[in-house]
């Protein structure tokens, strides 16, 4: 079969944006690519590959997942059902996770600890920004850090890995702890698509939400050097009840709050000069 005739089958059965997306993944090329090859005859075992991931979407599996990568930040990260997806307000964590280094610390050879890292998106993309980042990824899932240890090593970065729940085990200082904890509460009705392929361990924080925020700041003073930065993405009404948690456990620190460009309160940062 032809990449045409491929395109043309695939439009049948899912949307024309994802068959293309599918193909180009398969064939290496880009989706714009695509269309000055149209003619290109493709192989069988690829047509057979191409035909398996368009029933996995057929099966309302993500896209991301049939694929297997996804581009953050500019990079491409494997992902699989071991770890959540990464979203847009993440990249904006990150993008202001950057500044607030930039404009908080002189030295840049600080220790930085990704909490519940899943791919490793967040602590990977930091240290690709600033190379001179001691970056650790910890995660409870050791299928998440399977996943994690493959995007670093295909980006090509050097940064250490810690099995284990939150700050529970740490017994280290940090100069900077970011995270997207999970903050969906319990019972709360999310889109099929996500709760019925992304792992609930990733998803769910508890009856409010905010039990791995709880577990965040019950350690955090004993786990942050004089001057840090802790940096998390929060659910949009979540705001108030995470500035009460971070106020009694870390009461001299300045704590800001930022909206995503939806508008929405989705990033708090706690800091101490």
């Amino acid at each position: 079969m032809t990449v045409e005739e491929l395109i043309i089958e695939g439009k049948k059965y899912v949307h024309s944006t994802h068959a293309k997306m599918i193909l180009a993944d398969i064939l290496g090329v880009g989706t714009l690519e695509l269309l000055t090859i149209l003619d290109q005859k493709v192989d069988d075992n690829c047509v057979l590959l191409y035909q398996q991931k368009i029933q996995k979407l057929m099966e309302n599996k993500p896209i991301q997942y049939v694929i297997g990568n996804v581009n953050f930040y500019g990079y491409s990260f494997l992902v699989d059902e071991n770890v959540l997806i990464p979203r847009f307000e993440t990249e904006e964590l990150v993008e202001n996770t950057l500044s607030y280094i930039e404009k908080l610390f002189d030295h840049r050879d600080l220790k930085v600890i990704d909490l519940g890292c899943g791919s490793g998106c967040i602590g990977i993309t930091l240290k690709k920004k600033i190379p001179s980042l001691n970056v650790t990824l910890l995660d409870i899932s050791p299928l998440a850090l399977e996943v994690a240890k493959k995007n670093a090593n295909n980006l090509g970065v050097s940064v250490s890995f810690i099995e284990g729940d939150m700050l529970e085990n740490i017994h280290e200082k940090f100069d900077v702890i970011i995270s997207n904890p999970p903050y969906l509460c319990d019972l709360e009705k999310i889109d099929p698509l996500v709760s019925q392929n992304e792992p609930p361990l990733a998803l769910y924080g508890g009856e409010d939400g905010l039990d791995y925020y709880r577990k965040i700041f019950l350690k955090a003073l004993s786990c942050v050097s004089a001057s840090f930065l802790i940096a998390l993405e929060i659910g949009e009404d979540q705001r108030e009840a995470i500035v009460t948690l971070a106020k009694t456990t870390l009461p001299t620190a300045t704590i800001e709050a930022k909206k995503d460009l939806q508008g929405r309160d989705r990033m708090i940062f706690i800091f101490q000069k």
